[in-house]
């Protein structure tokens, strides 16, 4: 799974997230993300986001990764499949997985574990899970439609979501990194 070390001269994390890595269609994506998704380029894996912005970089400490860790317990790993692209307006767009309840679950449930880090703040009233391709902060629509089109050529692609990572990062290139790693139930 690519994940970047991050620069020696990174800064010093300022923010946390908890995310499924989807390593299954990082070669379908990965050289796009680089181009125009800017998290990419801030070293952070192909994804689905289960709940961002999480706790202060300060606070990852033994007690809240055993918090972490029992809250994800509620949750099995799961399989999904990436069927096809959506966009939030103009500007972003997205892969779809396929269900998308698992995800869901797996922000509630460690949105109830830890109540005071709503998914996104609570900037929007429903929470879809996505697997950002590209977003608005680079290249224009014509190259994100350009990329639509290229990815829609390797779809579907099957993914087993087995883990979650907790990382921490800034908006500096290649200064996101892992804290830990959260492996979910086995599969019933």
């Amino acid at each position: 799974m690519p994940f970047l070390i991050p620069a020696r001269d990174a800064p010093h994390p300022t923010r946390t997230a908890v995310i499924a890595p989807v390593p299954a269609v990082a070669d379908l994506v990965e050289e796009h993300r680089l181009k125009l998704d800017a998290s990419a380029g801030w070293g952070v894996p192909a994804h689905v986001t289960v709940l961002y912005p999480f706790v202060d970089p300060a606070a990852v400490v033994p007690d809240l990764l055993t918090r972490l860790a029992a809250a994800t317990r509620l949750v099995s790993a799961f399989d999904c499949r990436f069927e096809q692209t959506r966009w939030f307006g103009e500007e972003v767009l997205w892969l779809q997985p396929e269900p998308p309840e698992p995800f869901r679950r797996l922000t509630t449930v460690i949105w109830q574990a830890f109540p005071d880090f709503p998914p996104y703040a609570g900037r929007y009233a429903e929470v879809i899970p996505h697997l950002t391709i590209a977003d608005g902060s680079r290249g224009g629509l014509a190259a994100r439609q350009a990329v639509e089109q290229a990815v829609r050529t390797g779809l579907p692609r099957p993914a087993t979501i087995d883990r979650l990572l907790l990382i921490a990062g800034t908006q500096a290139v290649n200064s996101w990194r892992q804290l830990s790693e959260v492996l979910l139930a086995a599969s019933p």
